[in-house]
């Protein structure tokens, strides 16, 4: 049964990882004390928690206080060079449930007054853009190179099992081989054993006569 369910495991894994496309949307979102207008990216085969985990690392390069707010991460006073010199406040949450082969990452930049949109802020919406997609890609990267180095193991597991099986396969035909050797010897000390009893039987009956010579003459003897 484990077995089976291993292998179910990794069929599972490789089916739901073929050929994700990573692509960012912008949408309203309920993030930041509101409905904001935030970035939205799927992620693959990764728990929520880790993906916020994994984003609180990812933002760790942007300086910035990382901490809880509104159910979501909260960066405050980022600095994202590529979007300008003022600082930027950051959130960041995913939406899914644990076990789902994919979750929602949302993503919204308060600039200080307005929040980030293709619309008003194109220039820095394009860094924001390539930011959460590589978060995202990394990410998901970083999720399923975690299950591919499990699902290896399994495979080395499986690989070492052969290799003992196929040892223990060769002892057994070998010992099979000394056992045939056994019994040949043993079928030829047999025969052997057969015609040593048939040489000594016609020993002893010839000893026989000897002793019964030897006796008639002791008993002739007056």
């Amino acid at each position: 049964m484990k077995f089976f369910l291993t292998l179910v495991f990794i069929s599972l894994v490789t089916v739901s990882v073929s050929a994700q496309k990573i692509k960012v949307k912008q949408s309203n979102e309920n993030i930041g004390g509101g409905s904001n207008n935030a970035l939205v990216v799927t992620l693959y085969e990764i728990n929520p928690s880790d993906a916020e985990d994994s984003f609180r690392s990812f933002m760790k390069k942007y300086d910035g206080k990382r901490s809880s707010k509104d159910g979501a991460i909260f960066v405050d006073h980022a600095t994202i060079k590529d979007m300008g010199n003022n600082t930027i406040d950051v959130y960041g949450k995913a939406q899914g449930k644990k076990g789902d082969p994919e979750i929602v990452f949302v993503v919204a930049f308060d600039l200080g007054g307005a929040f980030l949109n293709s619309s008003d802020h194109k220039s820095q919406y394009d860094v924001a853009e390539k930011m959460v997609k590589d978060f995202a890609i990394k990410t998901t990267k970083d999720a399923i190179e975690e299950k591919l180095k499990a699902a290896q193991k399994i495979q080395s597991n499986f690989e070492d099992d052969q290799k003992s099986l196929e040892k223990d396969n060769k002892n057994l035909n070998e010992d099979i081989e000394d056992y045939k050797k056994k019994i040949k010897k043993a079928e030829d000390d047999i025969v052997k054993n057969k015609s040593d009893q048939d040489k000594k039987k016609s020993e002893i009956e010839a000893q026989k006569k000897v002793v019964a010579e030897i006796d008639k003459k002791l008993k002739s003897v007056e």
